[in-house]
């Protein structure tokens, strides 16, 4: 039997993605969002408020990152959720961490995270059923220590979700199965 709890953010698990952007002094903001996702294969919808200082920032400069956090640098992740950078304009330097200008957008891509999306501002959605900030993907760039094959070893990326439950940091990997086949055993 199932029990009826209050969280209503109950999908998990939620990716930790950091969105990075420059401000207007060319200082880099990266902010923690877990409401992200694809709409298709080039584009990305995060589902976050004008409120936000990247999101201002996107919206001025016409680009951001989206980067996908790791194990190793949680600390960080979790700092750029928790720290605002309307209101700690170093916050990108306290972190420790190093950025690479991207050559195709108006953004930083931040060093240290394995995966990168560089990425266009295409439109800003802020009806009532409205997504919110739309990008168009440019290119996608992985470090090779996470490459197999030609492919992305999902297990190297040791990539984290969000838990709305628990408001945990969980490690993402260990394959269990292979889309598009698996279910066919069942025909």
């Amino acid at each position: 039997m199932k029990e009826q709890i209050k969280t209503t953010e109950a999908i998990f698990p939620m990716p930790v993605l950091m969105v990075a952007t420059f401000n207007e002094d060319g200082s880099v903001d990266v902010m923690n969002a877990a409401w992200g996702t694809m709409l298709s294969r080039d584009m990305v919808a995060l589902n976050l408020t004008k409120t936000h200082k990247t999101v201002e920032n996107i919206m001025k400069r016409k680009g951001f990152t989206v980067q996908i956090a790791d194990s190793k640098h949680v600390a960080e992740a979790d700092y750029f959720g928790i720290v605002s950078g309307k209101t700690e304009k170093n916050k990108f330097e306290k972190s420790g961490l190093t950025y690479t200008k991207s050559d195709l957008v108006d953004a930083p891509v931040i060093n240290e995270f394995p995966l990168a999306l560089e990425c266009e501002f295409v439109e800003y959605q802020d009806d009532e059923t409205g997504l919110g900030v739309i990008g168009r993907v440019l290119r996608t760039s992985v470090e090779s220590s996470c490459m197999k094959d030609g492919k992305v070893d999902v297990d190297a990326l040791n990539a984290i979700a969000f838990d709305p439950y628990t408001h945990g940091y969980y490690k993402v990997g260990t394959r269990v199965g292979e889309a598009f086949k698996d279910g066919g055993k069942i025909k």
